[in-house]
């Protein structure tokens, strides 16, 4: 064989090896985007039926409901707009939130919480509240409580915002909305987590770890799993908070997803 022709045959079969390959892998990509979504689009739909058949009887039970509820449409718009696995489980990640909004407004009332739900991103790391609590900040009385009640109506499920971990737990106030909004904690942030969870059993890391992010690295198994197999994609996909839009169902890093004062 002629050494051009032999040429010309060697490149052939590399193109058509590579077409072959780049065929497969999208499909491969395509079976897993689907199977992504599948996934999120299960959790949504349960908290969608919570969502629906529960109305709150009190202050506490009320605010955590309309928390899910806005979970539940952001994470529709999210898996609407998903276009790769990666973006696919953070709309499964909002869903579980409301999950555990829905979990908390039934514990509120009295009723039984439901099924366990899974645990979501950094929720290990945060901890929870274990104790009431109530500190000064910024002129005003903040308080932590492991129970709703009429002074504490907020519910966090636990995880991270902006980078830190916030306990599970309730809450007078969601502060840490502010940082959830801009996507960065103002400077008096760490003063208040220290003065707030210093010495909290329940709560495994101080005011050091919270201002550099670490957790008390417990954790590492939350988020690694899933996100693990898909960082090749979850670089372009998550730019900037992976959280940030949560509010608007967008993958922007737009505004916040927690309820308002």
């Amino acid at each position: 064989m002629e050494p051009l022709l032999l040429i010309i045959v060697v490149v052939a079969l590399v193109v058509g090896v590579v077409v072959v390959s780049q065929r497969r892998s999208g499909r491969r990509s395509l079976e897993s985007l689907d199977d992504a979504k599948a996934d999120a689009r299960q959790a949504i739909e349960r908290l969608g039926g919570q969502v629906y058949n529960l109305v709150g009887s009190d202050t506490a039970s009320k605010q955590a409901l309309a928390d899910a509820s806005e979970r539940y449409t952001a994470a529709g718009s999210q898996i609407d707009q998903a276009q790769s696995p990666t973006q696919a489980r953070l709309a499964k990640q909002t869903a579980l939130e409301g999950l555990y909004y829905i979990r908390a407004a039934r514990l509120a009332m009295g009723m039984d919480p439901g099924p366990e739900v899974p645990t979501i991103d950094g929720q290990k790391a945060a901890g929870e509240v274990t104790e009431e609590r109530t500190v000064d900040y910024e002129g005003r009385a903040v308080t932590a409580s492991p129970g709703p009640s009429e002074k504490t109506p907020n519910y966090y499920p636990g995880g991270r915002v902006a980078g830190r971990p916030v306990p599970a737990g309730w809450y007078s106030e969601p502060w840490w909305k502010p940082a959830l909004v801009a996507g960065a904690w103002g400077m008096g942030s760490m003063f208040l987590f220290s003065a707030m969870f210093s010495g909290m059993a329940g709560v495994g890391y101080g005011a050091d770890n919270f201002a550099s992010g670490e957790g008390d690295g417990t954790d590492m198994g939350d988020g690694g799993g899933d996100m693990g197999g898909d960082m090749g994609d979850g670089g372009g996909d998550m730019g900037g908070d992976a959280g940030g839009d949560f509010g608007g169902g967008g993958f922007d890093g737009g505004g916040g997803f927690d309820g308002g004062f």
